[in-house]
């Protein structure tokens, strides 16, 4: 659908987005295609995204952007290297945060932090810190993404390094428990609220296809009811067409009928 031409789906009206909103987000698509991925380009989507007539025009503005971003976002990470990759990741979680689009954005963080542990594994100051990998679970967890919740609490595990010297004495060693103990229950939340939605998932899906199987089977009783009753509609046309038109030949002493299915008796001639 063009920019600029929307139909509420609340009232079912036009609506039209200012022409400065449809220039900006048409020179930020035009940016993307070109590989732009700088502050310039949020600050043009950020501008877009806060000009409109009424809030149903900002509503599908915002919609329009998410759908641009996204597919600018599936084109984006054909390029080899990961700083850059790392780069546009960092780029679209920004992106996907001003337009609302809390899963996309999730994914882009998720995107950002992996490449910077396959890029950085060693580095102390770019790597993927604890906080990072905890705060990004929590995020996650708050939002009902409970599998990758499950995963990013397990890194957070990970980077807790027992040979940092922050743990060595007695008194951040019993804090170094106490923070395992609470991201490991945290993990286990998120993994029991994973099953649970997998269990409710597989219940919906068991529910709708026994729904299925119990209509399929209503209906070919209901086939099968019938089938008698018009076989005796078709069976009482053929007596009542028997009896009107049944013509006695007294020299053959045979009865010819004349019916809809073209039944003839005839007594052989003695």
């Amino acid at each position: 659908m063009p920019l600029g031409f929307v139909e509420s789906e609340s009232v079912g009206v036009i609506t039209h987005p200012s022409s400065s909103t449809i220039h900006q987000l048409a020179l930020h698509s035009s940016r993307l295609a070109l590989r732009r991925f700088g502050e310039q380009e949020l600050r043009l989507l950020d501008a877009a995204l806060s000009a409109g007539p009424d809030v149903s025009a900002l509503l599908h503005t915002r919609s329009s952007a998410r759908c641009l971003l996204r597919e600018a976002a599936a084109q984006a990470f054909s390029v080899p290297d990961l700083g850059t990759r790392l780069s546009i990741a960092d780029f679209f979680a920004r992106a996907f945060a001003l337009a609302g689009d809390v899963e996309s954005c999730l994914a882009m963080r998720y995107e950002a932090l992996l490449l910077r542990e396959a890029k950085y594994p060693d580095d102390l100051h770019l790597q993927v810190s604890n906080e990072e990998w905890l705060t990004f679970a929590k995020d996650c967890l708050d939002n009902g993404f409970y599998t990758i919740a499950s995963k990013a609490f397990a890194n957070a595990l990970v980077h807790i390094d027992p040979s940092c010297p922050r743990y060595l004495d007695p008194t951040n060693s019993i804090l170094k428990k106490d923070k395992i103990n609470g991201i490991s229950g945290l993990q286990n939340l998120a993994k029991s609220l994973s099953a649970l939605r997998s269990v409710q998932t597989q219940s919906a899906e068991y529910m709708k296809r026994k729904a299925s199987e119990v209509n399929d089977k209503c209906n070919l009783h209901l086939q099968k009811a019938k089938l008698p009753g018009s076989s005796m509609f078709r069976l009482g046309e053929n007596v009542n067409a028997i009896i009107v038109h049944s013509i006695w030949d007294p020299e053959t002493t045979s009865v010819s009928v004349a019916s809809s299915a073209a039944v003839s008796l005839r007594k052989p001639v003695k």
